[in-house]
């Protein structure tokens, strides 16, 4: 019998990180035993498990890595459903060549302190790697009604050409604190756009309907927070440098 327990034993210990089909399967070995039998083991498997606490950090490591494969699968199912919104709506404001090897997708908000800093990762791939590298920008105001002035600013700005739009944008990104309209303004005539015409465009509906579109299809994405990188179909959250080096080496080697 203390064969049969220990066999047993094993392999509940074996199973510690658990699926659906381990707890199935238990179930269906638990039946092979009488009820001292089940206590018995029970109280092997707490004995073992308080002998050996390190089992419990490991078996929550594995579920945490099981957890983000997880996640990452249903990122990567919903880029590849998304693939035209993700990377050829032409409102989009983009840099580098259109058959540029890599894509990289940002969703950024000009509010968010970590995609100032993500946005020096843009700039140093930008010149390291130059046209092998296009870069496309979500506007993604999610932090409140001055990201969202700043986004209408910066569509609206695109419409005077993509060079006006990318200083302005990369003063704003950079830019820390406040974003009134009156300092949005300033930024925008430091990059030659006429402020004027910009604050016309920015109450074309068109604009609002672009941010929203974009806005749906990063909820639609798991997009919670900015920046949100996709870098050759690899979704990156966060201003994570060394992931977002990891998956654009990989990219470019490929």
């Amino acid at each position: 019998m203390m064969k049969r327990v220990f066999a047993a034993l094993a392999s509940a210990l074996a199973l510690a990180a658990c699926s659906q089909d381990g707890a199935d399967a238990r179930q269906s070995d638990d039946s092979e035993f009488t009820e001292a039998e089940r206590a018995e083991i029970r109280d092997l498997a707490r004995d073992y498990i308080l002998e050996n606490p390190e089992i419990i950090e490991e078996a929550l490591i594995e579920l945490q890595r099981r957890a983000r494969a997880r996640e990452l699968e249903a990122y990567v199912a919903s880029i590849e459903r998304n693939a035209d919104a993700i990377y050829n709506d032409p409102r989009d404001p983009s840099i580098g060549p259109e058959d540029a090897e890599i894509v990289v997708v940002e969703f950024m908000d000009y509010k968010c302190g970590y995609c100032r800093i993500a946005n020096r990762w843009v700039d140093t791939i930008r010149e390291q790697h130059g046209d092998r590298v296009r870069f496309v920008f979500k506007e993604y105001p999610i932090l409140g009604e001055e990201s969202r002035e700043a986004a209408r600013a910066a569509l609206a700005a695109l419409r005077q050409g993509e060079e006006l739009y990318f200083d302005f944008h990369t003063t704003m990104i950079q830019a820390s604190g406040p974003l009134p309209s009156d300092r949005i303004d300033s930024f925008a005539a430091a990059a030659g756009i006429n402020v004027a015409q910009m604050r016309e465009d920015m109450e074309d509906p068109a604009i609002e309907a672009h941010l929203e579109d974009v806005y749906r299809l990063g909820r639609m994405l798991g997009a919670d927070g900015t920046p949100f990188f996709i870098v050759d179909g690899t979704p990156i959250p966060g201003a994570n440098m060394e992931a977002l080096n990891t998956a654009l080496e990989a990219a470019l080697e490929g």
